[in-house]
């Protein structure tokens, strides 16, 4: 079968990824062809299955090391490969196909807990990470090979396993004359830098800091959990920033370290929103005021992230953004105001043509299409890593038994 992807000039691939902000699957289904170095991608269909509400509340539970005991997650990394399949098929169906007519699934999966410092354990160092989602479950449902736990190749590799998105950017985004930052604002943000004309080796990319996650916990909070996230900014738009707490949030470490960085949850998760949350009510913060703030958090992050790692070494010309905080308008304003000046455009995937929900989906399709035909589909150069690596587990379905 692999033989037979590698020959053929166009391949049907749903990619399938959840994030931090733990909604729902996110599952395109792409047609791929044209040349290995830039191929042509053409999205066929896109669907977000949001989780039950039990579900996300049991994965939030995987996020603490404390309640996150091995059953439980054995039993959510099945019941995920079960979610994730049914997922597949339906993103399937709604392009009017069936799965006989595709070639294969990639599967991100839900990240539970990534350590990408080394730390000592047992006598040698240990860098982890954790994504689950079980692959054969997913391949066994839907009849279709699906490659799955892609990280841990580049981790392998010396590299922090993050951010991969920036391999498929590269593919797709580059431009001979310009340089451009391309901004995913999931849980958490990333920003890829892609140089005029840059060569693979010449791109970079890291863990902005915050992205929803901290916006989508307040409000979560705020409202007794009745709101998940701020719809198009609406809240944070009726308040002000308050410049004694966000210059307090500005003296994290994170956003001074030496790149390559990433982080998550394991650092802005459920304690570190804790602390804001007590903070506002010691100090009588509106709702409205702290949601403004939190919101302004993650603009600035964005823009001291341009300023510190960028600007001494490119003038970009555009900060495309990508993920949940692209439907942000509040956000996008902020971003906008702070950019003006430093004379970068704001835009989004869909000024592009693109569609911002399902930009990481498709990243995955493309890397589980170079998986399978062999070709590495890591940037070295953005992780970290000693060598470029071909990243995913291949499961394949069983043929069904002959009575």
């Amino acid at each position: 079968m692999f033989e037979r992807l590698k020959e053929s000039p166009v391949r049907r691939v749903v990619g399938m990824m959840s994030g931090t902000s733990v909604d729902g699957v996110d599952a395109a289904l792409v047609e791929i062809s044209g040349r290995e170095e830039a191929p042509q991608v053409k999205l066929l269909a896109f669907q977000n299955t949001p989780f039950p509400p039990a579900v996300r509340e049991g994965i939030f539970t995987l996020f603490r090391p404390e309640t996150a005991t091995v059953d439980k997650v054995g039993a959510m990394n099945v019941l995920l490969g079960e979610i994730y399949a049914q997922a597949a098929l339906e993103v399937i169906r709604k392009a009017g196909l069936t799965p006989g007519e595709v070639d294969l699934i990639g599967s991100h999966g839900q990240t539970i807990w990534h350590a990408p410092v080394a730390e000592e354990y047992w006598g040698r160092p240990a860098r982890y990470t954790v994504q689950i989602g079980e692959g054969a479950v997913i391949a066994q449902r839907t009849g279709l090979v699906t490659v799955s736990d892609f990280r841990v190749a580049d981790m392998a590799a010396g590299g922090q396993g993050a951010p991969l998105v920036p391999f498929s950017e590269y593919l797709l985004y580059r431009r001979e004359t310009e340089c451009i930052l391309l901004q995913n604002i999931g849980g958490i943000g990333n920003m890829t830098v892609m140089p005029a004309a840059a060569k693979p080796e010449e791109v970079y990319a890291f863990d902005t800091g915050p992205g929803n996650m901290i916006v989508d916990a307040v409000i979560s909070h705020l409202t007794g959990g009745k709101r998940t996230y701020d719809e198009g900014g609406a809240m944070a738009a009726q308040g002000k920033e308050n410049e004694e707490l966000l210059a307090l949030l500005q003296t994290e470490p994170y956003y001074t370290l030496p790149l390559p960085k990433t982080t998550g949850r394991e650092l802005f998760g459920t304690q570190y929103t804790g602390r804001i949350l007590a903070w506002a009510k010691e100090h009588g913060l509106s709702d409205a005021d702290l949601m403004a703030t939190v919101t302004g958090l993650t603009a600035w992050s964005i823009e001291d992230a341009y300023r510190r790692y960028v600007l001494p070494k490119h003038q970009a010309s555009e900060l495309i953004v990508g993920g949940g905080g692209g439907y942000n308008k509040t956000l996008l304003e902020m971003l906008a105001r702070r950019f003006a000046p430093l004379g970068v455009a704001v835009k989004t995937q869909e000024d592009l043509g693109w569609n911002s929900d399902a930009k990481e989906a498709v990243a995955f399709a493309l890397m589980a299409d170079c998986c399978v035909r062999g070709k590495a589909n890591t940037l070295p150069s953005v992780t970290g890593a000693n060598n470029p690596s071909i990243m995913g587990k291949i499961s394949r379905p069983s043929p069904p038994l002959r009575g």
